[in-house]
């Protein structure tokens, strides 16, 4: 997927362009973005890109901006993997105050020679978010632009969105949260130093501070996996504040099943949240915390594992 975000450059032939903050590149998300690689398809010459503001900058929803659900990179790679050849992801403090006029010039037309632009129903655009899909295929037309727009994706009625996937996460409903997705929720972090009290119990971990923009899962301990080298480990990771040890920020902290060791510190590692096993709590000294682990293992081995 060609990045255009912060260049001059611009697609070699025309688009098929999906608009959204596509924050978790959902179900309902993908819906979208799967309708403009279609489109795409049907017209010679033109390739499927994606619209979306740096989730990280979108000040919109409230005074701390959006809790991101996948961290910018991580939402891009999502978005490549659905077939789309170009993205372009500027910053939200940069388009804010464009009149939706303006912005169909300067992002269909300009940057993407779009000749179909697709959206959900409720897309909205423009200083405050003046316009929506009515106006949208208004200014389409005037500039030979094809509007699809596509209806909400829902699961027993209920529409599929970020802001429910948000709190499934909240709530430590991770397996919900995982299906409505698509996708595992979980982190692409470095591994940070600790305190490697975890060798001393016989269950060596390593330690990942999520971005503090980032959707902070319900604080408890999850069965996991953890991708190191291109392979996949079971594991189980505790989020939270360590209240036995105790922990200066939250954090994710993994014990990764049958990896043969090796020192991974500062190397980025990718954890996935399967499902949560308890929550967090406070135990009598290490060697309470010991026998508790072991039983997390356990327990996250027979979720992985059945």
């Amino acid at each position: 997927m060609i990045d255009l975000t912060g260049t001059n450059n611009v697609p070699k032939g025309n688009t098929a362009a999906a608009m959204g903050l596509f924050d978790g590149v959902h179900h309902g998300h993908r819906a979208v973005i799967g309708e403009a690689v279609r489109a795409a398809k049907s017209c010679t010459g033109a390739e499927p890109a994606v619209f979306t503001f740096d989730t990280a900058t979108v000040t919109s929803k409230g005074r701390m901006g959006v809790e991101y659900i996948f961290p910018p990179e991580a939402k891009k790679e999502l978005i490549a993997g659905l077939g789309v050849k170009y993205i372009y992801s500027p910053d939200f403090m940069n388009f804010k105050d464009l009149t939706g006029e303006e912005f169909v010039e300067l992002v269909l037309c300009d940057k993407l020679s779009a000749k179909f632009a697709v959206c959900g129903e409720d897309f909205r655009f423009g200083k405050n978010a003046c316009c929506g899909v009515a106006e949208l295929d208004a200014m389409c037309r005037k500039r030979g632009i094809k509007l699809v727009t596509v209806q909400a994706v829902t699961e027993n009625n209920d529409k599929i969105s970020s802001t429910a996937i948000r709190e499934y996460i909240k709530n430590g409903e991770i397996e919900t949260a995982n299906r409505l997705l698509g996708s595992r929720f979980g982190y692409a972090l470095p591994v940070a130093y600790g305190k490697k009290l975890g060798r001393t119990l016989d269950f060596p971990t390593i330690n990942q501070y999520p971005p503090k923009r980032q959707v902070t899962p319900r604080f408890g301990v999850y069965a996991s996996e953890t991708e190191i080298g291109g392979r996949i480990y079971g594991s189980v990771t505790n989020v939270g504040i360590k209240p036995t040890v105790g922990s200066e920020a939250p954090l994710a902290e993994t014990y990764i099943m049958d990896f043969p060791g090796g020192d991974l510190y500062g190397e980025t590692v990718k954890v996935s949240l399967v499902k949560f096993i308890r929550p967090e709590k406070k135990f009598s000294g290490v060697d309470e915390l010991k026998a508790q682990i072991a039983a997390d293992t356990e327990a996250a081995r027979k979720v992985l594992y059945p």
